[in-house]
């Protein structure tokens, strides 16, 4: 059977600090009388400090972004998110989905075509090592499905399918504004 609505519990990372109300309030996308209704479980929900760097991002830039010395480093921060978010929230399991903005097109190079080419990848701050990857990479490190909501790269090449495969955690999606949901 499917969990019920009061059995789930949402959480992320934004490059914004604002609460899921406010953020709502001002992306303007949801009529104010509807947020209105649900503001008290919207304005419980505040992001945890994002992954980010600016040239994956043509229009986009925030402050609430996390520092690392690597992307390795900024991975672990993620999973120490993850894991610190599932036990404060009490969760017996949790999917990953990707719902940020679309990052430039890169083709997959060199770093992406073994898991143990990725990690040394991560390990060096390899530019072609785009925010969502190390989100999938964290997700999937913890045997977490990842489901790409974005027409990003995320996890179409074979270093992070390796990975998922070694962790039996699912992946999916491509785009979920296109209809090429994959």
């Amino acid at each position: 059977p499917l969990a019920s609505l009061d059995d789930l519990c949402f959480g992320g990372w934004d490059i914004f600090p604002e609460d899921m109300y406010q953020a709502a309030l001002k992306a303007g996308v949801i009529e104010k009388t509807l947020l209105d209704e649900v503001k008290t479980e919207l304005s419980a929900i505040k992001p945890m400090p994002a992954v980010f760097e600016q040239h994956w991002f043509k229009k986009l830039s925030g402050t609430h972004v996390k520092k690392g010395s690597s992307k390795m480093d900024l991975a672990e921060q993620l999973i120490a998110d993850i894991q610190k978010f599932k036990k404060d929230n009490g969760c017996d399991r949790l999917v990953m989905v990707w719902c940020g903005s679309t990052e430039i097109y890169r083709q997959p190079s060199e770093v992406h075509e073994t898991l143990a080419k990725f990690e040394a990848g991560l390990s060096k701050s390899d530019d072609n090592i785009a925010p969502s990857q190390v989100y999938a990479y964290a997700a999937l490190k913890l045997g977490i499905p990842f489901a790409n909501g974005a027409p990003n790269l995320t996890v179409d090449f074979p270093a992070l399918q390796e990975l998922a495969r070694k962790q039996s955690a699912p992946i999916s999606g491509k785009d979920f504004k296109t209809g090429q949901t994959l």
